[in-house]
């Protein structure tokens, strides 16, 4: 016969204890479950937007998830107003304004049997734009020989300094090689089926070999910009992938890492390739740099903030989006933090579209902003209180929270942005290129991709047309001298209204 006993009331408080912590972490699991389940369905079938407007609880809604207890029919009343009646007249479409510094190719076209005695007494002018297809050609340079009186000698004109020293590819096709790949993301194979069609075939290995002699070329440049970069006293700093192909890995690709840093106030850009993620990439490329670094909430730029003479600010755009994914788990908190974060951006649309300058920008905001970002911290603080820790809503708030010194900052001085928004601009040519190239072709090959990415990105940022200016760097860097590399930086390159046509 078994033997019962009654149970204690601790032993009963125990039980309970342990069904309510396995609820909570049931709770929890589904919770996750459904976030995670909400996030695949934005990134299948959702826009990418992070625009967030605030609900009108005067507007109609439709509930798409379930039944609703039917409301009752509203009542009706008749109204008339006076509008209005639209214009019968269509109006008509409005032509595309043709740029002054397009070229001009006069055709006159006289009427047939013009009487005698006829006199001119104006013109109708049509214009209408037409495309040159481009074409090969080739540059012959002969140079004569000449034998010098008494047997003295040869003398011959000085061959010009060519890009690739015995090659026979000139700067213009080496620059649209590589325009064409890095800001057009064209595959070399795509191009070379281009030249095909245009009756010139290139082997792969000779322009992989082209490429490779071009980067050789621009390094020194590339080096120039990296000391320009690193001398700004205010930098945005951010990583984004890439996929490399190592015979460490055969069959499969090697995650690697382009960092990137950005000068806002001088319009320059460096991208530097790294084996990984980890923190040694920025440490070695800033270990003497002095000034504003601005990063998301990576752990890796932490060792900063207790680096003497460095600013550590975040990026509210990070902030902003932790809130985002989290309206499918708590709708109506994720709406209170972005419709106050929307108060700040608010203050940074005003600022830009009345074109103040830094001063009025720290102004507009200890006046507007500061206000907003204290009611968000206090807020921020209470409802952390009332959530899930481990929830999408709770992980937002902690990710604020956690960053909230480098988040407010931002109002101390009017030359820093609220976000990293700009960098990313700067990034996004990679995220292209990964769609169509798919990897790089070693470690070699993705620190040479930087490099081009760098002295473009600079070009984009300066309004610099990339194609011109990259055919008269690499026409004039043989005979540069090395002490005024700086001249041929993008930002001394062919404005876009000035290109050369």
């Amino acid at each position: 016969m078994t033997e019962t006993r009654d149970i204690t009331l601790e032993e009963s408080l125990e039980i309970i204890r342990k069904k309510d912590d396995e609820n909570g972490e049931l709770r929890f699991q589904l919770a996750k479950s459904e976030n995670e389940l909400a996030w695949l369905k934005r990134q299948l079938f959702g826009q990418k937007s992070e625009r967030f407007i605030p609900t009108d609880n005067g507007q109609l809604s439709f509930d798409l998830e379930g039944e609703t207890e039917a409301e009752p029919e509203p009542k009706t009343e008749k109204i008339t107003y006076e509008r209005q009646k639209p214009s019968s007249k269509k109006k008509r479409p409005v032509r595309v304004v043709i740029p002054a510094s397009l070229p001009r190719q006069e055709e006159i076209i006289e009427p047939e049997n013009i009487p005698a005695g006829a006199k001119k007494i104006g013109e109708e002018v049509t214009e209408i734009i037409e495309m040159v297809e481009a074409k090969f050609y080739v540059r012959k340079i002969i140079r004569p020989k000449y034998g010098l009186p008494r047997d003295e000698g040869v003398i011959i004109g000085q061959l010009p300094s060519l890009p690739i020293p015995k090659g026979n590819a000139g700067a213009s096709l080496l620059a649209q090689i590589l325009i064409s790949k890095f800001t057009d993301h064209l595959p070399f194979y795509r191009q070379r089926k281009i030249f095909k069609r245009q009756g010139l075939e290139i082997p792969e290995s000779t322009i992989g070999g082209w490429f490779t002699a071009t980067c050789r070329l621009l390094e020194p440049l590339y080096h120039c910009l990296r000391t320009k970069v690193l001398e700004a006293g205010y930098l945005q700093v951010d990583e984004t992938p890439i996929r490399v192909l190592t015979s460490a890995k055969p069959g499969s690709t090697h995650k690697g890492y382009h960092w990137v840093y950005h000068s806002p106030s001088d319009r320059l850009v460096l991208f530097d390739y790294r084996k990984g993620r980890s923190r040694e990439g920025p440490e070695q490329m800033l270990k003497n740099f002095q000034g504003t670094l601005q990063t998301d909430g990576y752990a890796g730029y932490n060792g900063f903030e207790k680096q003497p003479g460095i600013t550590l600010l975040a990026c509210m755009a990070h902030a902003r989006r932790k809130f985002i994914e989290a309206r499918d788990n708590d709708p109506e908190r994720a709406g209170q933090a972005l419709s106050l974060i929307g108060r700040l951006y608010e203050t940074e649309r005003q600022a830009r579209e009345n074109q103040w300058g830094y001063d009025e920008r720290k102004t507009l905001r200890k006046e507007k902003a500061t206000p907003v970002l204290k009611e968000l911290e206090s807020w921020l603080k209470t409802e952390l209180q009332q959530v899930l820790p481990k929830s999408a809503i709770g992980q937002a708030m902690q990710y604020t929270l956690r960053l909230w010194h480098r988040l407010e900052q931002y109002t101390e001085n009017g030359m820093w942005e609220i976000d990293n928004n700009l960098i990313e601009n700067t990034i996004r040519p990679v995220a292209l290129g990964r769609k169509n190239y798919l990897f790089a072709g070693s470690h070699e090959a993705a620190q040479r991709a930087a490099m081009i990415y760098s002295l473009l990105g600079t070009c984009k940022l300066n309004d610099v047309e990339p194609f011109s200016w990259l055919r008269d760097a690499l026409t004039r860097l043989p005979d540069h001298p090395v002490n005024r590399l700086n001249e041929l930086l993008p930002p001394n390159g062919v404005p876009v209204d000035k290109m050369e046509v």
